[in-house]
């Protein structure tokens, strides 16, 4: 199940919101070697995880399983004030384009072929019914250069933005992914569930195993 919380929501939900940049800072700092977001607290937290930015959480056994953030770009966002070596010319921006950063599958559950998880894609699946919702149809990320074709494959209008850079031990990419309904309904089809997995509410408390 995922679930699509605002920063003032998840912050009312201590568990959700350690949870969260605990996982981030595994991901992050830890596995792909950001030293720039090192804490000694042992969490991953910036500037953008302000009042505007959406998390997603994906829920599976009482366990936080996979995350995402998404951004506005109609104010400062990732890509324009940190990552600005990553596009070429005037970054794409407006009511319909948003900047999805800190994709991250938590360790236990990467349980897919290729690197591509079931939790991965229902995070896939969960910003493409997101944006759907909300009339954005477009998201800027950075990520490998191989997960520009695996976003062809799932028919994604996948535009690079600019040259690949080095960030820790990680070679990455900033692309800009142009979605429709027809995409949805091949990344259903890629994952063998055709129900939406996002969720209204809060997730139950975490540690607490749910009933299959």
């Amino acid at each position: 199940m995922l679930f699509s919380l605002t920063t003032q929501e998840l912050m009312e939900r201590p568990d959700l919101w350690e949870a969260v940049h605990r996982l981030r800072y595994k991901i992050f700092v830890e596995e792909m070697g950001w030293a720039d977001l090192d804490r000694p607290d042992g969490l991953e937290i910036d500037q953008f995880d302000h009042d505007e930015a959406e998390h997603h959480l994906v829920i599976r056994n009482g366990e936080l399983a996979g995350y995402q953030r998404m951004l506005p770009t109609t104010r400062a966002h990732l890509l324009t004030d940190v990552l600005s070596d990553l596009y070429e010319g005037t970054p794409p921006s407006g009511p319909h384009v948003w900047e999805l950063t800190r994709y991250a599958v938590a360790p236990g559950f990467r349980d897919g072929k290729r690197g591509v998880s079931t939790v991965g894609t229902e995070l896939i699946a969960g910003f493409v019914e997101w944006g759907l919702k909300r009339d954005v149809n477009q998201v800027i990320i950075e990520f490998e250069p191989m997960w520009v074709l695996r976003a062809l494959q799932l028919h994604f209008l996948a535009t690079p933005l600019g040259y690949q850079r080095t960030y820790g031990n990680q070679q990455v990419v900033a692309t800009l992914l142009t979605f429709t309904e027809h995409t949805l309904e091949v990344v259903r089809q890629r994952r063998s569930h055709f129900l939406p997995v996002l969720n209204r509410g809060y997730p139950g408390q975490l540690g607490l195993r749910q009933a299959s």
